[in-house]
């Protein structure tokens, strides 16, 4: 399975994004699917993932500003994004990570382009 992701660009501080990724096969068969975003100069992060039991987990920085959403019958995984930030900065990948005691490791197979999101006045 591959992953495309699209729906970047440049943006003013408090506007929003809505991200998509396109899976080349089932994404159902994951235990989860997440976002990653790497900023200039900073590690690739964890942005939020959503499991099979549709069970969230964010960011602290995104919490409450992003939703996740996925639709497995279409293979597509969803960022929504509100009230934008300069941090915000960074290319997004998705990913299918595993779950290792307690926490989410992506898989290196799985890593797309990514999509560029700059936020600045």
């Amino acid at each position: 399975v591959q992953f495309v992701e699209s729906g970047g660009g440049l943006v003013r501080p408090g506007e929003s994004l809505k991200l998509s990724c396109a899976a080349s096969g089932s994404i159902s068969s994951f235990f989860a699917m997440a976002w990653y975003r790497q900023g200039p100069g900073k590690q690739r992060d964890l942005v939020a993932a959503m499991n099979n039991d549709g069970e969230i987990k964010y960011a602290d920085s995104v919490r409450d500003r992003f939703a996740i959403s996925r639709d497995n019958a279409q293979n597509m995984l969803y960022l929504q994004m509100n009230s934008l930030r300069p941090g915000d900065t960074a290319v997004y990948y998705c990913n299918a990570p595993d779950y290792v005691y307690g926490a989410y490791v992506p898989d290196d197979e799985y890593w797309g382009q990514g999509t560029q999101v700059t936020v600045s006045s």
